[in-house]
């Protein structure tokens, strides 16, 4: 029997906020949108379910089509980066493969907000190269990090 990780047991509520809070500063500088998810299922195709996730959250509906997610199956800890149209264009496979293993690199260590922050301010860079932050610009997602049901 395998054994259920609760999020708390992984990221602590500080951690949590940290990895808010990375977004949020991420989006300051962009038009694109970050979404962090974490699931406590162990996923056997970790990329299929977290383009589930990426539909399910909303993110194909951003107007500029520039969202990204980073989907982490916590027990198995695999890590899929997904692109919406707009940016993969932009980026293509290479990059979010680049971002995996910056992600990843910390996990080994067992360092997941580490992790995750920085996979997160290397997309923000990517995305405000890209889509820089307009005047006037909403934030059409929410920051926080959202968990798997």
């Amino acid at each position: 029997m395998k054994q259920r990780i609760a999020i708390e047991e992984w990221l602590t509520r500080e951690e949590l906020d940290r990895v808010r809070e990375a977004v949020h500063t991420a989006e300051k500088r962009t038009s694109g949108e970050i979404r962090v998810h974490l699931d406590v299922a162990i996923m056997e195709e970790v990329l299929d379910h977290a383009a589930y996730v990426f539909k399910d959250l909303g993110m194909a509906k951003t107007e500029a089509r520039n969202g990204v997610l980073i989907y982490v199956s916590v027990p198995a800890r695999k890590v899929a980066v997904i692109g919406d149209v707009a940016i993969h264009n932009k980026l293509g496979d290479a990059y979010w493969h680049d971002v995996l293993e910056v992600i990843l690199g910390h996990f080994r260590q067992d360092h997941f907000c580490e992790g995750l922050c920085a996979g997160v301010e290397l997309l923000g860079e990517k995305l405000r190269e890209h889509f820089p932050y307009q005047r006037g610009d909403v934030n059409e997602l929410k920051d926080d990090v959202s968990f798997g049901k």
